[in-house]
């Protein structure tokens, strides 16, 4: 597979931004080892763009003619190799280079045919969906694997999703624009697309693991045959007696969630990759109960938690290394490891790192200044995966395998 080619930029004027992104794609087309024809665009716009989406699409879809799918939305901020911008008016752009017989475009307007068999999924999703959770683990349900990645939409006005499917030949909206809002949409990957996709956490725990005992929907009654809100005030070390530390350090604790039978702390003490952070949002003195924001059953294991950014930057690196490790074999050709062997500042986008392009969704909560700077986390991205084509966007929520997680960071790379 050939490297897929991207762009990004911002510009006041969306115009001058797709012009900047247009020249970077028309660019690396050129270019030896990079795909010349791709079909399938993924586009990711701030939500400084969302009232011009259907401009921006109609403008890219006119200048690039020979993509005839599109996919994507709309985010706080949106990301590419190296680069984040965060409350600024930006897009990015990748082109991917997939045989159009093995992917499939969707929307509510264009849903999956029963024909076409889906191994994975990238999904786009509006969080204000009715039940949305349910929605994406029906959708994983539909996939050979089970196994989606992708994130919510977020933005501070329109909440938009790109999805336009042609097949690789042919329009197949009719008269819809490819601007929709509201449900799912993006684009099912068939057996012939080899991914590889890891999700990392952003929180830390931050007291032993527990077992729910007693619940009542989305209250904790009790954790261990224990009061639910005992175990919480020990777990923080506060008593309600003193409210004002009470609450400060209850508005920085977090929950940490597993079904019975998966790991909620790996070795190395890090929540496991299962793992569901959620936020807490009452406390039931009356009933000696903690209200989270989600639904909970008896069994399941639970941790209070909080976000920790050596954690996550530490994780991160992880997953990113795990990632090579499978795509690079334990011997490898000189000219390969010397193409490796580069340093990260004269390295650039080669085929021999066996990664044809990538997508990262991360949440929105963990961009810029939580990772210690502006582009913080693509900078460590790129330092531990290498320099490779990278579009993506900070989410209100990200999505992997059949959950929707919160804090987390989701990168999806094509071999």
């Amino acid at each position: 597979m050939q490297l897929f080619p991207f762009g990004h930029a911002t510009h006041p004027q969306w115009q001058m931004a797709a012009g900047l992104v247009l020249a970077q794609l028309r660019a690396q087309m050129t270019l030896p080892g990079y795909a010349g024809a791709p079909t399938l665009g993924v586009l990711y716009i701030t939500d400084h763009y969302a009232t011009a989406a259907q401009d921006i699409l109609d403008h890219l879809g006119a200048e690039l003619p020979l993509v005839t799918d599109w996919t994507g939305t709309v985010g706080v901020g949106v990301a590419s190799s190296n680069v984040e911008y965060f409350d600024e008016p930006a897009l990015a752009v990748m082109l991917c280079a997939v045989p159009p017989d093995q992917y499939r475009v969707f929307s509510g307007v264009a849903p999956l045919a029963p024909t076409f068999t889906p191994y994975t999924a990238l999904v786009h999703a509006d969080a204000s969906t009715p039940d949305v959770a349910e929605l994406i683990a029906e959708m994983a349900d539909r996939t050979a694997t089970g196994y989606l990645f992708g994130g919510l939409a977020s933005s501070r006005g329109d909440v938009v999703q790109f999805a336009v499917g042609g097949n690789g030949n042919m329009q197949g909206q009719g008269k819809a624009g490819g601007v929709f809002r509201g449900g799912l949409s993006g684009v099912a990957f068939a057996q012939g697309v080899q991914l590889v996709s890891r999700v990392t956490q952003g929180c830390q725990p931050i007291a032993a693991a527990r077992t729910i005992s007693r619940a009542d929907g989305n209250l904790l009654l009790e954790l261990d045959g224990e009061p639910a809100l005992d175990v919480l005030l020990e777990d923080l070390q506060v008593t309600l007696e003193q409210p004002q530390a009470a609450m400060a350090a209850l508005r920085t604790t977090l929950v940490g969630l597993t079904q019975p039978a998966q790991d909620l702390v790996n070795r190395a003490g890090h929540f496991g990759t299962d793992v569901l952070v959620r936020h807490i949002i009452g406390l039931d003195p009356r009933r000696r109960g903690v209200a989270i924001a989600d639904k909970v059953e008896e069994g399941m294991k639970l941790a209070f938690c909080r976000r920790n950014v050596e954690a996550a930057r530490a994780d991160l690196v992880r997953i990113c290394a795990e990632i090579r490790e499978e795509l690079e074999p334990e011997e490898l050709p000189l000219a390969v490891a010397s193409a490796l062997a580069v340093s990260d500042a004269l390295a650039a986008p080669t085929p021999a790192r066996r990664i044809a392009g990538a997508i990262y969704v991360s949440c929105a909560g963990r961009g810029g200044p939580h990772f210690g700077g502006p582009s913080a986390e693509m900078q460590i991205v790129r330092r531990a995966l290498g320099d490779v084509p990278l579009v993506g966007f900070f989410a209100g929520g990200e999505i992997a395998r059949s959950h929707l997680y919160g804090y987390t960071g989701v990168l999806t790379v094509f071999r």
